[in-house]
């Protein structure tokens, strides 16, 4: 067993990197750096020095965006619905409005990004 987080890192599949780029820099109101890399684009997501990170991807004929399968949670700052608000704006759709998980763990929402992906938002307030 491990004393590490349960996720070390994420990928986000993007059908249209540059589209997926400016939905998220929208939502997280963030200038999103690039890693680019033989064949594959990535979009660097907010995190910080150690803490889990994760990227948008686009690696034609290996990803593709889903509503299905895993749920990712992204840090939605202290009020998830500063972000969530941007949701629509910024191509996306709310699917789950804010919502209380429990008063120990904080708050949830979910939304489709502007490529199909099902992801998730959480905030402790």
């Amino acid at each position: 067993m491990h004393d590490g987080n349960a996720i070390n890192w994420f990928e986000i599949p993007a059908a249209d990197f540059d589209r997926a780029k400016r939905f998220y820099s929208a939502i997280f109101a963030y200038d999103m750096p690039e890693w680019p890399m033989a064949g594959v684009r990535m979009g660097v997501l907010p995190g910080g020095e150690g803490k889990v990170g994760g990227t948008i991807i686009h690696v034609p004929g290996f990803y593709k965006p889903s509503q299905d399968g895993v749920l990712v949670y992204l840090n939605g700052g202290d009020d998830l619905n500063v972000v969530l608000a941007r949701v629509e704006g910024a191509g996306g759709k709310v699917l789950i409005a804010k919502r209380q998980i429990s008063e120990e763990i904080g708050y949830m929402a979910v939304f489709l990004d502007s490529e199909g992906n099902r992801v998730a938002l959480h905030s402790p307030h």
